[in-house]
């Protein structure tokens, strides 16, 4: 019976390629926590262990997962919001002049502003409330989607567009089937700075806006700045889920993205 092993073989070692590194930098970071833990005698380094007890802790009293949910919840909602404004502003900066040079200063002062200048104001307008949060969110995030797509926009070669109007394409036609297109891999790396801005955002958001009765991962942590080890484990939570939507969502759609466009070596 013919063995399969080398049809594998390739899966394997990719995983393993992208895989191992990771794993190798987490495992050195805990066994150098291990060392300064066990040499320290203050109570705000715990162990690794103590660490670990206190997420096994939180996880079977079901507060760290209702908290994961109502913050991937808001996540949602408030990315996707940030996504549709920012792409459509870039695409309409990238289509008037005028409207660039006038508005584009204005993103990129939004950009740089600090996520947490804008939780005073949110508190004014929206109250302590879930709408603030939010309205952090967006504004953390949509500016980096805007200049990405802009960016991406103007570096599609001009042949591109020559072919398509000489091919009869005009106006949004031209956009939509042309020059989008070839801006995609752009577009997609101002997808993952947004997603990463939006999710800083979200959590300064959460952990200062604590309204009564809220859950989120930001709220937990706002509730735990007198237990070091929880404190710690839903840190790592947020870290963890943070690393996974960005390779498991992001990541594998950049692969895909420039899979099509020829960009891997094994496409």
């Amino acid at each position: 019976m013919p063995c399969s092993c080398g049809s594998w073989s390739g899966p394997v070692r990719r995983v393993a390629h992208e895989v191992l590194p990771p794993l190798a930098g987490i495992a050195g970071v805990i066994v150098v926590w291990a060392l300064v833990a066990a040499v320290t005698t203050t109570a705000s380094i715990p162990t690794p262990l103590a660490v670990w007890d206190a997420l096994i802790d939180g996880l079977r009293a079901g507060t760290i997962q209702e908290a994961a949910l109502k913050t991937l919840i808001r996540l949602a909602f408030s990315f996707v919001v940030a996504v549709v404004i920012g792409a459509g502003l870039g695409v309409a900066l990238a289509l008037n002049e005028f409207l660039r040079r006038a508005v584009r200063p204005i993103i990129v002062a939004l950009q740089i502003t600090p996520f947490v200048a804008w939780v005073p104001l949110a508190i004014v307008w929206f109250g302590i409330s879930e709408r603030a949060v939010v309205f952090v969110t967006i504004v953390g995030a949509f500016p980096a989607m805007a200049l990405a797509t802009l960016q991406a926009i103007r570096q599609v070669p001009p042949l591109y567009e020559r072919a398509g109007r000489t091919l009869g394409a005009r106006g949004w036609t031209l956009y939509r089937r042309i020059v989008v297109p070839a801006a995609l891999p752009g577009m997609m790396a101002g997808l993952q700075q947004a997603w990463g801005f939006a999710w800083k955002a979200l959590m300064a958001g959460e952990l200062i806006v604590v309204t009564a009765g809220a859950t989120g991962l930001g709220h937990l942590l706002a509730g735990q700045e007198h237990d070091v080890t929880a404190l710690l484990a839903t840190l790592g939570v947020i870290v963890a889920l943070g690393v996974a939507v960005d390779y498991l969502v992001f990541g594998q759609l950049d692969r895909r993205i420039r899979a099509r466009r020829g960009l891997l070596p094994d496409a």
